[in-house]
């Protein structure tokens, strides 16, 4: 990791600048295979899989049979786990419910507004490095509390053409209506477009690679909503005095193994916290199964000396990180100065895997600096707000003139007569 001491304006610039890769070969590479499954339909999804996940298909969608043995392969204690998890979700989630609001804006005009769940959602689980299971519960469980009619679930198979049984564990407890074996692109192109076995829906939700980001882009150009726009996984932790180096050095490393291009920050007031997290990262690194993974990720990664909690703030604000924790004396303080990230981890006992499995908050979040504009996935991204207005004979008289005023002004000759037309049958 990089080691940046009271850094200087343009220092702090590099610190805060994600790594830019030069899309144009992705971008097309992956418009061909959307291309190609919009016209072939699931011949054309079978035949990607066979050639990047290695998997011989002669249909799409898991059977009943197929989740009646998931059910047989997954202990007792992580069906435990994940139904704790699943309701831990539920409960935030079901505490966003949108009531509604109801509002007389004038004599006469009623103006109201209501939550309707979207028909048809599309969830995208990541099955190769790790199979994301945890992701289906942060999913679907949400879309189910919202109430969307159909939630369909793609997710790549192995190469025995069978699904990870926990996904579909995870899928049952959580509500999915339709698991589909599909992975990458290809799998993004059926839910916009449709096949003969994957239905089109209306809005696509899940991580992924750099293609699946890519084809959810561009899906979004035809039409089909996404959650949002992303990047690499992130952690930032903010560190003082107080912190654990070993808490400190576990979770840079709980990111740092999502993958190659993860990227992990650690920003402290404690010139002595360094060299301490510095020897638990290297110590902690050597015994992870996916060494080799975070390793790499640690070659994009950053140490911050600063002055004070000012600083350290300031410098957090402009990344904008997917997660921040906060390992501090004051880490309740610092939590009310943070404006951009995507989820807040307070204290040394809060640690980022809690938020990814079993907390409550969603673990689907803006990466890549997003999170200055985008919140992470909750109840209302399932949902859309569809605005109502009447208005009576006393609203006619309330408004009518400043719309046709207004409509006068704008040159929009029928939009002030629809008014009008109104006023003059009533006599207004």
């Amino acid at each position: 990791m990089k080691v940046y001491r009271y850094p200087n304006v343009e220092q702090v610039q590099e610190i805060v600048t994600r790594p830019v890769k030069d899309a144009a070969d992705l971008t097309a590479t992956v418009a061909a295979v959307l291309k190609d499954i919009r016209n072939g339909g699931d011949e054309a999804v079978i035949r990607y899989e066979r050639q990047f996940d290695k998997a011989e298909l002669t249909s799409l969608a898991v059977s009943e049979a197929e989740f009646a043995a998931a059910e047989k392969l997954v202990s007792a204690e992580l069906k435990k786990a994940l139904q704790l998890a699943h309701d831990n979700i539920a409960r935030f989630h079901e505490a966003q419910r949108y009531s509604g609001i109801d509002v007389p804006t004038a004599p006469g005009v009623r103006c109201w507004q209501r939550s309707v769940a979207i028909e048809k959602v599309g969830l995208y689980i990541p099955g190769g490095t790790a199979p994301l299971f945890s992701t289906v519960l942060m999913l679907a469980t949400p879309a189910r509390i919202a109430g969307c009619s159909e939630i369909v679930l793609c997710t790549p198979p192995k190469a025995d053409g069978n699904v990870h049984p926990a996904i579909l564990v995870a899928a049952r407890i959580a509500g999915v209506h339709r698991v589909f074996k599909a992975g990458g692109v290809q799998a993004i192109g059926a839910m916009a477009y449709g096949t003969e076995s994957v239905p089109r829906v209306s809005k696509i939700f899940g991580p992924g690679n750099q293609y699946v980001q890519a084809a959810k882009q561009l899906v979004s150009l035809d039409g089909v909503a996404i959650d949002m726009p992303a990047g690499p996984s992130e952690v930032e932790v903010i560190a003082d005095a107080t912190a654990d180096a070993a808490f400190v050095a576990a979770d840079l490393l709980s990111q740092a193994e999502h993958g190659v291009d993860s990227q992990v920050l650690l920003v402290t007031t404690c010139e002595s916290l360094i060299a301490a997290v510095e020897a638990e990262v290297e110590r902690q690194l050597n015994v992870l199964p996916r060494k080799a993974i975070a390793a790499a990720a640690l070659e994009n990664s950053r140490i911050v000396l600063v002055a004070d909690t000012h600083e350290a703030m300031a410098i957090t604000n402009r990344y904008a990180p997917e997660h921040l924790i906060i390992e501090a004396a004051d880490a309740d303080a610092l939590a009310s100065r943070v404006v951009n990230a995507g989820s807040v981890f307070i204290g040394h006992l809060t640690p980022e895997s809690a938020g990814d499995y079993a907390s409550g908050t969603n673990h689907t979040l803006p990466t890549n600096g997003y999170a200055v504009a985008y919140s992470g996935v909750n109840l209302d991204a399932f949902c859309r707000k569809i605005t109502y207005q009447c208005i009576t004979p006393e609203g006619l008289a309330a408004i009518g003139p400043a719309v046709e005023i207004m409509a006068e002004a704008e040159q929009l000759e029928a939009h002030r007569n629809a008014m009008a037309i109104r006023r003059k049958k009533l006599s207004y």
